[in-house]
């Protein structure tokens, strides 16, 4: 089987790497291509892998390109892992709200618009090209923002890519450990889009142990999300959100804590990762050492300033290694490959569940759940044709599904509360005005996907901020 991973010179690919050298089943990985537009990146990073493989019996063969036809001819498995403009990219988008006064993350606010308005284009370029030379292969999205890349791409490949996001693991994870579950064992009801997500439900040995938890401020408190977000806040909500809910639910902390930083988390690991591949190309020591010293570096800072917004203290020992997002995509070409099934939460489109799909957390059918006292029939109609009700067919959205050879299959889902509706639909016109103004070339688009954005408090500044966006980067000529 072959992957190609485009983004090949990019930071997290060992990790990637590290669990194909751990799967020795039949069927498994044994060709990865890697490209990346960076010959230098690429370089170093094929030093590491290197030595990763150094010692494992019969590891993946590793090839190389900087040409992207070469690179997706006769692959069985695309992952896509591309970041446009960079990490000096991520800083200047994330700066440059904060001078604005609004939130600019990498995939939330203005600068996760931003760097949508720069990666869609190629993203979709990506998409037709895989369309004609691979029409067979399934891509695997982690280019973020990753919903709304994963929707642009689906215009050109249909249900053929699949956008996958850490988060929701490691949320699961978090939760089961907190519960004294086994993360394996249960099954997490959640849904929303990518980074605007809800765990509703914790479902183990037909119990949902999420009530159990609410009411245990001890263990409530004892994990990410509740440092984050507080027991209280939590126990109003009657849900976990997903971690970067944080940027909506304490926005000012946030941007008073983005200001105050002497530099944005994405200047941090600008620095940090110039300096690991700055002394991977001068080929002293081990380079696998070195990456894994970096690594830890970011795995222990990761979130540190909604962290400090909060006083939520250092991240825990139990999550430094690594965000699992490489596990998620291993399960996700097995279960497609071999026919494996398996249960994950992923970016699909919003079609309607398959007549296979049960509830994860009872066992009833969708027919069973659409029919359940109190729902009407209109709504009943509605969830046929769609997980999420609040959304068309073709939104993609973040929800767990089954898989199996004939790729994945939504589970159905319960509507979101209002709040939580509120906000996902107008994410949701965000990107599609952001898919629009890539598409179309439309600067009043892109200009409607920045003060549309919850996080983006006047027309007046979404307006500077375009124009300082344009002004800066180089990839965004081409609004009109």
């Amino acid at each position: 089987m072959r992957l190609t991973i485009l983004g090949g010179g990019g930071f997290r690919v060992p990790l990637v790497y590290r669990a194909l050298l751990d799967d020795r089943r039949a069927g498994r990985v044994t060709d990865v291509v890697l490209h990346d537009v960076d010959a230098s990146r690429l370089a170093a990073i094929r030093r590491v892998l290197a030595e990763q493989a150094d010692g494992v019996a019969d590891p993946p063969r590793i090839t190389h390109t900087t040409d992207l036809d070469e690179a997706i001819r006769g692959a069985d498995f695309v992952f896509s892992a591309i970041r446009v403009g960079g990490l000096a990219g991520r800083a200047s988008d994330e700066r440059i709200a904060l001078d604005e006064g609004v939130l600019g993350q990498e995939t939330v606010g203005a600068g996760g618009v931003s760097y949508g308005l720069r990666t869609l284009p190629v993203a979709i370029q990506v998409a037709r090209r895989v369309a004609a030379l691979a029409p067979e292969a399934w891509v695997i999205n982690f280019t973020n923002p990753a919903g709304m890349v994963t929707e642009a791409m689906a215009a050109h490949l249909g249900d053929r890519v699949i956008g996958i996001c850490d988060s929701p693991v490691g949320l699961g994870r978090r939760v089961a450990r907190a519960l004294g579950l086994d993360p394996a064992a249960v099954q997490l009801d959640y849904a929303g889009l990518n980074h605007l997500g809800w765990l509703r439900g914790v479902h183990a040995g037909g119990v949902d142990h999420l009530p159990r938890l609410l009411a245990d401020p001890e263990a409530l408190s004892s994990f990410e999300e509740g440092k984050l977000f507080g027991t209280d806040w939590l126990r109003t909500l009657g849900a976990l959100p997903n971690e970067y809910l944080h940027h909506y639910y304490y926005t000012r902390e946030a941007v008073t804590t983005g200001r105050a930083s002497a530099q944005t988390r994405g200047a941090f690991l600008l620095e940090q990762q110039d300096r690991f591949y700055t002394a991977t190309a001068r080929g002293s020591g081990s380079a696998l050492a070195a990456w894994e010293d970096a690594r830890l570096e970011r795995e222990r800072t990761y979130g540190a300033e909604s962290r400090a917004a909060t006083g939520a203290g250092p991240r825990d020992s139990c999550d430094l290694d690594g965000g699992g997002y490489e596990q998620v995509a291993l399960a996700l070409m097995r279960a497609i490959a071999h026919d494996e099934p398996a249960t994950l939460i992923l970016n699909v489109r919003n079609r309607a569940p398959g007549p296979a799909s049960s509830d994860p957390r009872s066992g009833a059918t969708r027919a069973e759940r659409a029919g359940r006292p109190g729902r009407s029939a209109s709504e009943a109609s509605a969830a046929s044709r769609v997980t999420l009700s609040i959304l068309d067919a073709d939104a993609v959205v973040e929800v767990p599904c089954a898989v199996d050879g004939g790729g994945p299959r939504p589970f159905a889902v319960d509507p979101l509360p209002e709040h939580a509706a509120g906000l996902v639909c107008g994410v949701k016109a965000v990107e599609r005005a952001a898919i629009e103004a890539a598409v179309t070339g439309s600067r009043a688009a892109a200009l409607k996907a920045i003060a549309l954005h919850p996080l983006v408090d006047s027309v007046t500044v979404a307006q500077r901020l375009l124009d300082r966006y344009v002004r800066h980067h180089p990839h965004l000529a081409y609004l009109s």
